[in-house]
């Protein structure tokens, strides 16, 4: 099974979904940016991350809509279908956090690299990347001898 991959650092964390949209508000002008991600096997059988869909909240610095984009109620959607190994991403206290959304809701990124600072003073970056399922660690075998007599 394949899934996204976070890490930070020594931490690291599985999240088993094909399926996800990364939230965030823009440093500078302050509007809402989304974007839609698949978890998928590339032609040479690798699994790799694809920005399927952005969308903004509005324009301004450096948040021109792309080439194909649509006015859709306020929001510039656009469409991008562009296969990735990784994504880093910035994370600080001088800017708003990542948001992960998943099925079951949204919640910060931070949120899923326990002992990762939701604020960190000094910058860090939060890798995303495709990867397989960690394998499982094997059941406890139960002991099933009898005890020997003294």
């Amino acid at each position: 099974m394949i899934g996204l991959c976070l890490a930070s650092g020594v931490l690291t964390a599985f999240i088993a979904t094909q399926e996800f949209t990364l939230r965030w508000t823009h440093s500078i002008e302050k509007v809402r940016w989304e974007e839609n991600w698949q978890v998928r096997i590339d032609d040479a059988r690798t699994p790799v991350l694809r920005l399927v869909e952005g969308r903004i909240r509005g324009s301004g610095a450096g948040m021109e809509p792309a080439e194909g984009a649509r006015l859709i109620d306020g929001v510039w959607h656009y469409p991008v279908g562009r296969d990735m190994a990784e994504v880093e991403l910035a994370h600080s206290h001088y800017t708003a956090g990542y948001e992960l959304c998943l099925p079951a809701g949204c919640r910060p990124l931070a949120d899923y690299l326990p002992g990762l600072s939701p604020a960190p003073e000094h910058g860090t970056s939060i890798r995303l990347y495709a990867c397989s399922a960690p394998p499982q660690a094997p059941a406890a075998q139960q002991n099933t001898r009898r005890p020997q007599a003294p």
